[in-house]
């Protein structure tokens, strides 16, 4: 079993085998992690890592699983983004049950 070096932010350096870390790939943009449980304090840690760290990690035995972006980020987004305001506009709008069910029943025409 591998040898796997790599830095705690509490800890600093340490060892750790192939089955201690696991990479994660992004399918849409081959963005990759890696994470571990420091063997000192037993914090997780997790970090960015360049395709060739991921490449040597999986090549080394790590597990490794894909993930996808959210499809909310594919969105086309039309007008301006809410305010503050707006959300509390909406808070007050959904509080008061007569204007909610006429909006609604606006709706349901």
């Amino acid at each position: 079993m591998a040898t796997i070096r790599a830095s705690c932010p509490d800890c600093g350096d340490v060892e750790l085998t192939t089955v201690d870390v696991h990479v994660r790939i992004c399918d849409d943009n081959n963005q990759g992690t890696y994470a571990f449980r420091c063997p000192h304090c037993s914090m997780m840690v997790v970090k960015p890592a360049e395709s060739r760290t991921i490449d040597l990690l999986v090549a080394s035995g790590v597990a490794f699983t894909t993930w996808r972006l959210p499809a909310e980020l594919r969105e086309v987004h039309i007008g301006e983004p809410i305010s503050h305001d707006d959300l509390l506009d909406f808070h007050h709008f959904v509080q008061d049950d007569m204007r909610l069910n006429a909006a609604l029943s606006e709706l349901a025409r």
